[in-house]
């Protein structure tokens, strides 16, 4: 019996590649740029790949991928960098200009602020809280030492060791950068004012107002407190590894968390402290504001009052050409398989790419934005957009959720009292009880003493759990049976299209 299947299977895929010559039209893109999105497109393409959708992504950097976009060495670029912003900043950007382009927003994520510290014990911080104001200085250099008393006050009362702090960044012009430190004018603008303004030429500015360094300084007074590296992998195992004891750095979050490096505890508006896990990133981005052309405007995003913010979150973005719509439309791709590549990518992003989201340290594209991806390829081939719906897109957000993966794990402290509580506790630290908090996302770990929980290493292992990997089974769990109705279904629309084609042509 399973031989006679087979031997159909094969019949029908033959009379398929036969009768269906849209399906091998389709011409392969490449694109390239930003790391922020590099995770999830991996994803996004290994699933459009194992669907006959040809398409390959390196991740150079957002600055990088704009400009090869402009020079039409790749097809499509993956950016948080605006165009404005790049030619403002120096990064180039103007050949995108002459291109012609659309953004289109692709996935929520968030930028971690993850660290290596020790405590007097000698053993390994994991339980780091901080608010938005104290990451700013931090990250301007006007805090300098992890036993600043900005760092006690929301870590329990009891000072971390008195070690320089390191900060950890990106060597070249990036995307991520920008990000954050748009993050940071906000969060400390006076000490960002004063970083700017000491390393102007030395790899910051001169910058106009509202532009944010896309590059740190790579020389001058501030150059030799950083750990500078290529890309956000290395950054991340930097950090993970130990190799840079006593530093804090910024990363996308979806690298922290494939690398099981801590992130930090970050205060909201609300005075609540959460990490970017997708329920946290989703509640951040409902204050986010999005220009007429679909780029993003953060400020709502930093001060949001939703007691579940992630404060520095924000859209990633796909670059790529549009015949009308915008006002930067200058004409789509030379080759209509492009066309129709980028399209059916597109469909598979806003629907079944953001499935996996939540598992890799992002969160879905909410409804209005999935259909913007349509909207966008409508912008290209001038058709009218396809409408996505719960009943043809599989994008957690439309059946009214986000996914596996999506909460966050409980906040140690609050276990214990609350920060408040803790760093107002006369003994100088943790609260004595009978047992630690339980510090795994949705799993219960041993218990401990608040000492050894805080005082000396933070909570272990609440991160082990690895992200579920991409399911690219040849079957998906379905049995033969089913597999060959699937199959007789998609195909028997294309077969009957192929005859039709036939008979007129003879």
């Amino acid at each position: 019996m399973t031989g006679r299947l087979a031997a159909l299977a094969l019949t029908v895929l033959s009379v398929l590649l036969l009768t269906a010559p849209e399906a091998a039209a389709l011409d392969k893109i490449t694109g390239s740029g930003s790391t922020y999105v590099g995770p999830a497109m991996n994803d996004w393409q290994n699933g459009a790949n194992s669907r006959g959708i040809p398409v390959n992504y390196a991740t150079r950097g957002s600055p990088t991928g704009v400009n090869q976009y402009g020079d039409r060495t790749v097809d499509f670029a993956g950016t948080e960098a605006e165009v404005s912003s790049l030619i403002a900043a120096g990064g180039g950007g103007q050949s995108a200009q002459q291109r012609g382009y659309q953004y289109v927003p692709d996935v929520a994520g968030a930028v971690a602020v993850m660290y290596n510290v020790k405590d007097a014990g000698g053993k390994q911080v994991t339980y780091l809280h901080l608010t938005r104001e104290v990451i700013g200085r931090v990250f301007t250099r006007d805090i300098t030492r992890w036993s600043d008393p900005a760092i006690t006050a929301t870590n329990g009362g009891t000072a971390l060791p008195d070690q320089p702090i390191t900060l950890v960044g990106r060597t070249a012009q990036s995307g991520t950068t920008a990000l954050f430190y748009d993050f940071i004018a906000h969060a400390a603008p006076g000490p960002y004012k004063a970083f700017v303004k000491r390393n102007e030429g030395t790899g910051i500015g001169p910058l106009p107002d509202g532009v944010r360094p896309i590059q740190l300084p790579y020389s001058g007074p501030d150059a030799e407190y950083y750990k500078l590296f290529g890309d956000s992998e290395q950054m991340a195992t930097a950090v993970g590894s130990g190799n840079v004891p006593f530093s804090i750095g910024y990363d996308e979050f979806s690298y922290a968390l494939r690398y099981h490096v801590p992130t930090a505890w970050v205060e909201n508006e609300a005075h609540q402290y959460t990490q970017p896990f997708a329920e946290n990133i989703a509640a951040a981005l409902t204050k986010a504001e999005l220009r007429p052309d679909l780029s993003q405007k953060l400020d709502g995003v930093y001060t949001n009052p939703d007691p579940k913010t992630y404060p520095i979150s924000a859209y990633s973005y796909l670059m790529m050409p549009c015949t009308t719509g915008r006002d930067t439309c200058r004409g789509g791709y030379d080759a209509a398989g492009k066309t129709g590549t980028i399209t059916r990518f597109l469909e598979h992003v806003a629907c079944d790419g953001q499935v996996n989201m939540a598992r890799i340290g992002y969160s879905p594209l909410p409804p209005n934005l999935s259909q913007e991806m349509m909207n966008s390829s409508a912008r290209l081939t001038g058709q009218p957009p396809k409408q996505l719906n719960a009943g043809n897109c599989a994008n957690p957000t439309f059946h009214g959720g986000l996914g596996a993966g999506a909460g966050s794990p409980p906040d140690p402290f609050e276990q214990l009292g609350g920060v408040k509580k803790l760093t107002g506790n006369t003994g100088g630290g943790p609260p004595a009880a009978t047992s630690g908090p339980s510090s795994s996302a949705g799993t219960a770990t041993a218990t401990a003493t608040p000492e050894e929980d805080l005082a000396n290493g933070g909570s272990k292992n609440w991160r082990d759990a690895a992200p579920a990997a991409y399911d690219h089974g040849a079957d998906g769990g379905f049995g033969g049976w089913a597999v060959l109705v699937l199959a007789v279904v998609i195909v028997a629309p294309l077969v009957a299209r192929g005859v039709v084609r036939r008979l007129r042509r003879s």
